[in-house]
């Protein structure tokens, strides 16, 4: 099984909030994920109300991979940095 982390929609129409999550890669984008790691409101503020970075970094070691909207998403953010360099410690 492939996990990857990435956005699932949850909410109201016209009223989205996204949960970050990992999950197998085959899923569907609402299916039920493994674990949720943040959430994430895109239209008040755009930042995330809560990540997980330890739990990201635990799914990063056991070789988990972004999707191209979640990297993009931690970059602009400025989380990409600590996520990144603590990922690097693999024993």
């Amino acid at each position: 099984m492939s996990v990857r982390i990435r956005f699932s929609r949850i909410g109201k129409p016209h009223a989205h909030f996204y949960r970050m999550v990992a999950i197998d890669r085959r899923s569907a984008r609402d299916a039920k994920p493994i674990e949720i790691l943040g959430t994430f409101d895109g239209l008040k503020d755009k930042k995330p109300q809560a990540v997980h970075l330890d739990r990201i970094r635990h799914w990063l070691n056991l070789g988990a991979t972004f999707s191209d909207t979640t990297q993009q998403t931690l970059k602009a953010l400025g989380l990409w940095d600590q996520v990144k360099s603590a990922s690097v410690q693999k024993s």
